[in-house]
């Protein structure tokens, strides 16, 4: 076979605030492939079929001196993802040629993997392979892992979920709902609140316009604050918050692009209402609850009890545009790049 484009994303330059499309990541045309003698040197050939866009990529569009818990994008090289993808070749045991995988991918149309790393997914519920970049997926992974892990959820007991509508947030809600608690979320759309909706949020408000603060209050606070921004939600959050409070501290997209933060003059908090703060990182959890995750979750998906949603854009070219879109919160749903069919 002759070779093939084997177009890529490329870390391009370091962003000073919001990645710029064109500028943060490129879209280059440079390299082909032969998928026939390409070496595998014991690995997998893999064709790339979605990728998922996700909140945690602007932090690794940093200095690599700068410390964080995943190392930064290489400049000039493939930024990675989680991705799904189809083996094409394989001079691994635990891969067959046609199996689909799921695990951490580079942006490009095909990528040869050394490691034994992904997992095979079997799919028994034919359901859309995109659904294992979203509620099924990482973004799936981090609720209902963390949510059972750090929730010591009590029926009757009241959770805040801000950025609720999406991904990782949805799910919370809708976990929440299902031990019995009263559920408050925050968006920053009408379709965002209107899917709020459908899985049964209690209460829904946009950030954008109403007063988080007396929402927090009217609701008579709460037990457990399910952090996803940071920021002044924070704060108010903790203002709000009921005696042994438990906060699970997920993201903080408010100070991704800005680096600013919001003063904390609530904080004291902490202290006065005997709260508990738990940061995690989902990869820590994985050992502990991944087998459960895939037995309890494909099901409930797959009658309706949890619902979801996507917004898939075609195309690897796309990337920088979706990337954005998410830092900004202009994303509808789940983003997903779609890059090829089987």
């Amino acid at each position: 076979m002759a070779p093939v484009l084997n177009g890529r994303i490329i870390f391009n330059q370091i962003p000073e605030k919001y990645p710029v499309p064109g500028q943060t990541v490129i879209y280059d045309t440079s390299k082909k492939i032969d998928l026939d003698t390409v070496p595998l040197h014991g690995g997998v050939l893999i064709k790339i079929l979605d990728l998922s866009i996700d909140p945690y990529m602007r932090s690794r569009m940093r200095p690599p001196e700068v410390r964080s818990y995943l190392p930064a994008f290489e400049l000039g090289k493939s930024i990675v993802g989680f991705g799904i993808g189809m083996v094409i070749r394989s001079e691994n045991a635990k891969y067959k040629a046609g199996d689909h995988v799921y695990g951490i991918l580079e942006c490009q149309h095909y990528s040869v993997h050394d490691t034994s790393d992904l997992r095979v997914l079997e799919n028994k519920h034919k359901l859309p392979w995109s659904t294992y970049l979203g509620v099924l997926g990482m973004p799936g992974k981090t609720a209902y892992m963390a949510w059972k892990e750090f929730s010591d959820a009590k029926k009757g007991e009241t959770v805040f979920v801000s950025a609720g509508a999406g991904p990782v947030g949805s799910l919370v809600l809708q976990l929440a709902k299902m031990d019995g608690l009263t559920t408050i979320g925050s968006a920053g759309s009408q379709e965002k609140l209107d899917f709020m909706k459908e899985i049964g949020t209690d209460v829904c408000f946009n950030y954008k316009e109403g007063n988080t603060l007396k929402i927090l209050r009217d609701a008579k606070g709460i037990d457990i604050y399910w952090d996803n921004v940071g920021g002044e939600t924070l704060d108010h959050a903790l203002a709000t918050a009921h005696l042994n409070g438990r906060f699970i501290e997920c993201g903080m997209i408010s100070g991704y692009n800005t680096g600013l933060n919001a003063p904390m003059p609530n904080l004291i908090q902490i202290i006065a209402q005997s709260l508990t703060l738990h940061g995690f990182i989902v990869t820590r959890l994985e050992a502990k609850y991944e087998e459960e995750f895939y037995k309890v979750l494909p099901p409930l998906v797959e009658s309706g009890k949890i619902k979801h949603k996507e917004e898939i854009t075609n195309g690897l070219e796309k990337v920088g545009d979706v990337i954005l879109a998410v830092q900004k919160g202009d994303n509808k749903a789940k983003a997903v790049i779609h890059v090829a069919d089987d």
